[in-house]
């Protein structure tokens, strides 16, 4: 359970103002509850083709036998779950990303360590809307401002705005530096959440009733177990509350969003129904800002919570039973976030901005239960926001909830379940024999059981005429090619093809490489598309509600200061990792060419390599500081063993290639012949008139 910012303005109300506050968020629910139901069908049919069981609404005739229900949905709603929760958190890091906008606003992109006189180069002028505002009471613009929250570990430096203009001259990016350190932050608060598990238990329910929804963050007091060591006492146990963001997930079943809104954004209001026991109830005493007397009231007042027409039907599905009517063990909250008008606000004492009109309205966070006012305070985020993301997996234009894949596929489901149960019906008619009997041929009073040595009298006709077996056409082969046909429509209208969970016995296209890669490449542009709406309505406003929680909760980290973007990472992942390990390699190989080489950033081909391999980039690749260690580490070991040969051919014990060394034993070093007396080559030539010249007579 979480709660939201300790100083927001809450109110003990009174009672006789109760059922005002009451009546307007239950009027609220109702209206948000009725335009619901059709949704509702549509997620209990997909729920039902997942389970693989048939409602009231299945008629079958007195003459089926066969029952069965082919669970295709479900494997393909399970095949899609895994390929998508694959994709995101195959990298063991959670897909968000922070980085400095191109201009970031009060931070700068780089600055550089300045050289002797380089001072005189700036200028104290600007221009109007150059970003380097004069701060109150001084009279110039001071660069150190600059650096937004990395001011104290710079302090006493002397750094420039812009990029350095000589060779090897220090330069940072505290843009991108700040951008580093939120990442962290947010990367971490995620792993205290358990992140992974809430966002596949909303992505499941995406795949599966088509929207998945994802509460927070929202303030909690999480505690932090601590052991100090005192002198003489040994260690002594003293926890510790920290503030902390906190998300959950929040099942479409219990979500009751504006009906009037296409998206959250254009949402008035949203609610939240809850089911709690007595102990999850009484435990809301020891939240900020919920009225302990207005709990202990509901609780003597017993449970209220009444089960939903959807929830026995699923519940019959699971064959379990609880009962109809009211749940005296289970008590039904309502958590409203939305709109209120001023004058409700301030007759229930929430305090608000002076010289608000009455007209107006301010927005809320309250709890219902049991007529009850539990919590009534202001919304305490800055900017104001509904603390709820819902991720379509496929957008149902002008509607908030999006389609999933049983929905897609509910017509090949139902054609592929009446075709089986034809084919079954018919191979039990169509495997034994019906026999024809006549009555008049036979002595009366005969048992007409059939079994091996079975005797028949006859007492008149022809032999061979009182019994004959008949054998039903079999017509299950064509009822088979049918059930086939339906099941490369599931694989169009749901965009996963039957290769992706395992299909055996794959014919045409799908036998050759060149086949099954086309059919994985369109298979990969519908998960695309999916991919792409997990960023936009899940990952982006997720990462941009965790910024925001910092920069206005978050008093640990005062150096995350800057202009931020937060980009999403889903799509980025989709592409097969072999098919992106291929091309980085080439790349790669294409970049050995020395005149190639400036052009591209080879740290970061590397690791890019790395991680489409499934490698922690962190543990085996250098960054471009520590790369430039380890060469001029492995440029000095070179240098060593290249003087130790040369040492080591100067003693003899190891002649070097290319040395200077004497003639071999025997040779004569002046011998000019040239005939392997010491010199290796023609020798001296003989000219006209000597004795060894071919034209001399001898």
């Amino acid at each position: 359970m979480a709660d939201e910012q300790n100083t927001s303005s809450s109110s003990s109300i009174p009672s006789e103002e109760i059922s005002g506050i009451v009546g307007y968020i239950e009027s609220k629910y109702d209206t948000a509850k009725s335009s619901r139901q059709t949704h509702e069908s549509r997620w209990l049919r997909a729920y039902k083709n997942y389970r693989g069981v048939y409602d009231s609404s299945t008629q079958f005739r007195d003459s089926e036998k066969s029952r069965v229900f082919v669970k295709i949905t479900k494997t393909k709603t399970l095949a899609a779950y895994g390929q998508i929760v694959d994709i995101l958190f195959a990298n063991k890091k959670f897909p968000i990303t922070v980085e400095a906008t191109p201009v970031a606003e009060g931070v700068a992109n780089l600055m550089h360590a300045s050289m002797p006189g380089e001072e005189q180069l700036q200028t104290p002028y600007g221009y109007e809307g150059d970003g380097n505002e004069l701060l109150p009471g001084a009279t110039e613009a001071t660069p150190m401002e600059k650096l937004g929250g990395l001011k104290s570990e710079y302090d006493g430096a002397t750094l420039l705005e812009g990029k350095a203009r000589i060779p090897n001259q220090p330069q940072i990016s505290p843009a991108d530096e700040t951008a580093r350190r939120m990442e962290k932050l947010v990367h971490d608060q995620l792993l205290d959440n358990n992140a992974v598990n809430v966002i596949r238990h909303s992505i499941f329910e995406s795949v599966l009733l088509g929207t998945g929804i994802i509460k927070g963050p929202l303030n909690y007091l999480k505690k932090v177990h601590k052991w100090s060591v005192d002198e003489g006492e040994g260690k002594t146990y003293k926890p510790y509350d920290k503030e902390v963001p906190k998300i959950s997930g929040v099942s479409c079943w219990d979500f009751f969003p504006d009906p009037a809104a296409t998206s959250l954004s254009d949402c008035e209001y949203v609610i939240e129904r809850h089911k709690f026991t007595r102990s999850q109830l009484r435990d809301l005493i020891n939240m900020p800002h919920f009225d302990g007397e207005a709990i202990a009231q509901c609780l003597d007042m017993g449970g209220n919570y009444h089960s939903e027409y959807y929830e026995d039907i699923i519940q019959t599905y699971d064959k379990q039973s609880y009962g109809d009517g009211v749940n005296n063990n289970r008590y039904e909250v309502l958590e409203y976030w939305g709109t209120l008008d001023s004058y409700l606000a301030e007759e229930i004492g929430l305090e608000l901005p002076e010289n608000m009109s009455p007209l107006e309205q301010v927005q809320i966070n309250a709890w219902i239960c049991n007529g009850k006012i539990l919590r009534a305070v202001l919304n305490p985020f800055t900017p104001e926001r509904i603390p709820y993301q819902a991720v379509p997996y496929e957008i149902n234009p002008y509607q908030l909830f999006g389609i999933g894949i049983p929905e897609n596929m509910e017509d090949a489901q139902l054609l592929m379940n009446g075709h089986v149960r034809m084919a079954i019906d018919n191979l039990a008619l169509a495997g034994n024999l019906v026999f024809d009997v006549d009555e008049a041929s036979l002595v009366p009073g005969q048992n007409m059981d059939i079994f091996p040595g079975k005797i028949f009298r006859r007492q008149s006709g022809v032999t061979g005429t009182a019994i004959n077996g008949l054998k039903f056409p079999n017509t299950a082969p064509e009822n088979l090619q049918m059930y086939m046909q339906a099941r490369q429509l599931a694989d169009e209208e749901t965009g996963i093809p039957s290769v992706m969970h395992g299909q055996t016995g794959v014919t045409g296209t799908g036998r050759t490489a060149a086949g099954l890669s086309m059919i994985m490449g369109g298979a990969s542009l519908s998960i695309k598309t999916v991919m792409k709406n997990i960023d936009d309505y899940l990952l982006k406003p997720l990462g941009e509600s965790f910024f925001q929680w910092n920069m206005q909760f978050n008093e640990d980290n005062p150096d995350i200061v800057g202009d931020l973007e937060i980009k999403p990472r889903g799509v980025a992942s989709v592409m097969q990792k072999e098919v992106r390990s291929q091309r980085l390699t080439t790349l790669l190989q294409t970049v050995t060419n020395p005149m190639l080489a400036p052009f591209i950033k080879i740290p970061n081909l590397i690791r890019e390599l790395a991680i489409s391999q499934d490698i922690d980039p962190d543990t085996l690749v250098n960054n471009v500081d520590d790369a430039q260690i380890f060469a001029e580490i492995l440029r000095g070991l070179n240098a060593k063993q290249e003087a130790g040969e040369q040492a080591q051919g100067s003693n003899g014990e190891s002649p070097s290639m290319g040395g200077t060394q004497g003639a071999p034993t025997g040779a004569n070093p002046n011998d000019p012949s040239g005939n392997g007396g010491g010199n290796i080559g023609t020798g001296n030539v003989p000219q006209s008139g000597e004795s060894n010249f071919t034209g001399t007579t001898q």
